[in-house]
């Protein structure tokens, strides 16, 4: 019997970071919106102010995203960035998802 383990897909290649439903949301959107803002990530994830704060710390601790604070006239505003770490980490997520799917 041949062993196939070289060839086949495993969950092991999904990033965890990346794979939580807001977390992957966040990067999906940056992948294509770089950069984007707080609140505009707010409205297109649906989800409240702590709970993105959170999981955009996440992604910062691994490299993936930057924010960068600064000011829009007198009001607060916080971008984040798809950093090259963040990008190919997308991109190798990608390929571990259409590998599984492929199946």
């Amino acid at each position: 019997m041949a062993d196939t383990s070289d060839t086949t897909p495993s969950v092991e290649n999904i990033d965890d970071i990346i794979h939580g439903r807001l977390r992957l949301g966040v990067m999906a959107y940056l992948s294509a919106v770089n950069p984007a803002s707080f609140p505009e990530l707010v409205r297109k994830t649906g989800t409240t102010h702590g709970n993105l704060s959170t999981h955009l710390s996440k992604l910062e601790n691994a490299g993936y995203i930057r924010q960068e604070k600064g000011y829009s006239g007198k009001r607060p505003q916080t971008l984040v960035y798809m950093t090259d770490a963040g990008r190919t980490a997308w991109v190798n997520y990608l390929d571990a998802m259409k590998e599984l799917l492929q199946h």
